[in-house]
């Protein structure tokens, strides 16, 4: 019996690979580390597309393109974003994506990359009283999401947000991207695969929880004991935020990747202004308690810290509140959905699993 799919292999895949024994991720071809902080988003989102379209550009066009893009898709969605502001930040900008165009053309698949970048700034500049800002199409993609946002997009910090995105571009067939690759299979347009996605991103158990990270090391240093916090969370019965992956039985390489990057900010001109030392030192206190309280609470199990962790302090420090985490984090995986619904497109093949059934038997009639 499979629930949950466990080891069912339902793709082949060239996008990448998720090795959760050695605690390795692969990204065509590429090492986590040598992608993160050395390529930019655009780059890897071309690593990506790359055989999927046709007449793909180069690096530096294809940016330009995501560039124009962004702007596209602000100018199409600005007369609605009064009417899709009352809604919660990631309900409003799924909405907004519903109404972009559902093919299966690159230009189809740049507006989808562009829209969560652009969208999310726009809502949040709405839902306190400020206009939006429209896009720099000039801009590197991670920089003008930070300036749509209304905030200072130094280097660094333009760095560590692109880094995160190149970071959560694609991880093998998780729950969205499964999702995205069900319903391209039926042939549908990239537009209705990206809402797949992005449906299922929704739910606590995937994308949901960098936010109640933040929400958790607040509660902590309120409480001013660490470990004692914890302890009573496991005894409610209730996840600590942060730690435990599907996949990996190590540490994820996302969180490393991540922490050095919070580091850097944390001892660079972005440190004194956004107190990133004190609160990654902080964030380090609880990460050491965390593991030792789940070492011992849960002896038969190797519970390690993954992407969320320090996700949650990157994207505060980038001056994204916790409620639109899960939005930036659909402005980096969005890539991975779109390439692997080009993939799933081009077999043809309708994804069309069994169920067994067992519920009650009608008696037969004579």
């Amino acid at each position: 019996m499979a629930n949950g799919l466990d080891d069912v292999v339902a793709a082949d895949t060239v996008l990448s690979d998720v090795d959760g024994v050695g605690g390795h991720l692969t990204i065509r071809g590429h090492s986590l580390k040598e992608l993160a902080g050395h390529w930019r988003y655009g780059q890897v989102v071309r690593l990506l597309f790359d055989g999927l379209f046709d007449a793909l550009p180069g690096d530096s066009e294809l940016e330009k393109a995501i560039g124009r893009a962004r702007v596209e898709v602000f100018e199409r969605l600005q007369p609605t974003l009064g009417q899709l502001a009352p809604l919660d930040i990631y309900s409003a900008m799924r909405a907004g994506i519903a109404l972009l165009p559902d093919g299966d053309e690159l230009a189809d698949a740049l507006r989808l990359v562009a829209a969560p970048a652009v969208l999310t700034p726009a809502l949040l500049r709405l839902g306190r009283g400020e206009a939006p800002l429209g896009p720099d199409g000039r801009a590197g993609h991670a920089a003008d999401m930070i300036r749509m946002l209304g905030g200072t997009a130094s280097p660094a910090l333009a760095k560590a947000l692109d880094t995160y995105l190149v970071t959560v571009c694609d991880h093998g067939l998780n729950a969205s991207t499964f999702a995205t690759r069900v319903v391209a299979s039926t042939q549908a347009g990239l537009t209705s695969a990206v809402l797949a996605g992005l449906g299922a991103l929704k739910g606590p158990l995937h994308g949901g929880a960098p936010g109640p990270v933040i929400e958790m090391l607040d509660a902590i240093e309120a409480s001013g004991d660490a470990a004692a916090w914890l302890r009573g969370e496991i005894a409610r019965g209730e996840r600590i935020m942060g730690f435990g992956h599907r996949i990996y039985r190590v540490r994820d390489p996302r969180a490393d990747v991540l922490k050095a990057v919070v580091r850097q900010l944390g001892s660079g001109k972005e440190a004194s202004s956004r107190n990133m030392g004190g609160r990654l030192a902080f964030a380090e206190t609880v990460e050491q308690a965390a593991l030792e309280v789940l070492r011992v609470a849960k002896p038969q199990r190797s519970i390690q810290t993954n992407v969320e962790f320090y996700t949650a302090l990157l994207l505060e420090a980038a001056g994204f509140p916790k409620e639109a985490f899960s939005n930036v984090f659909a402005a980096g995986r969005v890539a991975g959905w779109i390439a692997h619904a080009r993939e799933q497109q081009a077999t043809g093949r309708l994804i069309r699993p069994q169920s067994r059934y067992v519920g009650p038997v009608p008696e037969l009639v004579a």
